[in-house]
């Protein structure tokens, strides 16, 4: 975002994206001047960010005919009309009030690039591309998607947290016979490697058939096996946590070399009071992810991409909490669990990867389901 933001404002000028709160409060408004339907909220901020927004439909054509890959629900002719009333007054509104998503931004650069516009880069690498959005491939595949070998990507399937999976082809990015796995693992020892790839399966595939393989692939160092471990409460858990991370300190790991994930913002207050029993300075990080050298580091799962440490520990793997709870609960059909429920595992992954050389899982009974599948 930070380079379209400045590839923005350079070519035309300085964006004024409308906040998430602003865009559920406009959704909520338009929704309620449309009588005939019974679309949740919940149903129409994922149909705005996934379909109408991340592809920059336009048109009550573009709309109606647009293959809503990755979305479950089914929409017949009429109720398509009724949604595009909605996302039409949607649009109108923000257009008034001068305001643009980070899609529009990416749209506007790709359209700018695609009628001829001077490219502000020769060659792109993409790190993470697993969670890269449908725009922002857009504006990459317009500034060097026709040039040989003028991108560069690089992800895991296993570390797709963040979007609804759509087709790269359809965007002019065909990765299909010149895609390669990497087998080898510098990172994270044999055991924790080994132990985490239960939570996926052997295989995974994107929606253009691409496949990526798991089986294959070594580490080279081996280290003490992960500890996974269920407790009666938090009060308890705490106390086994803080302990965890004085042994690791008597060991001669340094604080920064410790990290403390968790699922949410709702179970920060959980690490922060295993962090302070184990009386050690610690540093909690924001959307920024800066560590602090002296300090353990404490965040949300979603913040541990790129990230790692010696030591790691994963808290509160309870029920409800991982699959979270308030994600099952939002779902306006029941066919979207599977995804949620692949997301959340992914997001687990992540966090137990992002460990180097020791691993502690824990929770408070009833903990959650993803643990006996680390089990086994």
């Amino acid at each position: 975002f930070g380079i379209g933001h400045d590839i923005y404002s350079k070519i035309f000028e300085e964006p004024d994206i409308a906040t998430p709160e602003l865009i559920k409060s406009l959704l909520k408004k338009a929704a309620q001047k449309v009588s005939g339907h019974n679309f949740s909220p919940q149903f129409l901020l994922t149909e705005w960010i996934d379909v109408v927004d991340a592809w920059q439909l336009k048109s009550w054509e573009d709309y109606r005919d647009v293959a809503r890959l990755g979305r479950k629900t089914r929409i017949g002719g009429k109720q398509r009309e009724i949604l595009w009333s909605i996302f039409q007054d949607m649009r109108n509104e923000l257009n008034s009030r001068g305001k643009i998503t980070w899609s529009d931004v990416f749209g506007r650069l790709s359209s700018h690039l695609e009628a001829g516009g001077e490219a502000p880069f020769d060659f792109a690498v993409i790190d993470e591309a697993q969670d890269i959005g449908i725009a922002p491939l857009r504006f990459l595949a317009a500034l060097g998607g026709t040039r040989p070998n003028g991108l560069f990507f690089a992800g895991d399937l296993g570390q797709r947290i963040f979007q609804t999976p759509y087709s790269w082809k359809a965007l002019g990015v065909n990765i299909r016979g010149r895609s390669h796995t990497l087998r080898i693992n510098y990172r994270t020892s044999h055991q924790i490697r080994s132990q985490a790839d239960r939570l996926l399966p052997y295989s995974l595939s994107d929606v253009d058939g691409n496949m990526e393989n798991r089986r294959g692939t070594v580490s080279v160092f081996n280290g003490p096996p992960p500890i996974i471990k269920t407790f009666n409460d938090g009060y308890t858990e705490a106390n086994a946590v803080g302990g965890w991370i004085n042994e690791r300190l008597k060991e001669d790991f340094l604080p920064h070399e410790i990290g403390v994930f968790v699922r949410s913002d709702n179970e920060i207050d959980r690490a922060l009071k295993a962090v302070k029993i184990a009386n050690v300075n610690y540093v909690q990080l924001d959307d920024n992810v800066e560590t602090s050298p002296g300090s353990v580091s404490i965040s949300t799962m979603h913040l541990a991409k790129g990230l790692e440490f010696r030591a790691v520990v994963v808290m509160c793997c309870d029920d409800e909490v991982l699959p979270l709870q308030e994600r099952i609960e939002t779902l306006s059909n029941e066919s979207d669990l599977k995804e949620v429920y692949n997301t959340e595992r992914h997001l687990l992954y992540v966090a137990c990867t992002r460990a180097r050389d020791q691993l502690l899982i824990t929770g408070v009974d009833p903990a959650s389901e993803f643990l006996d599948d680390l089990k086994k």
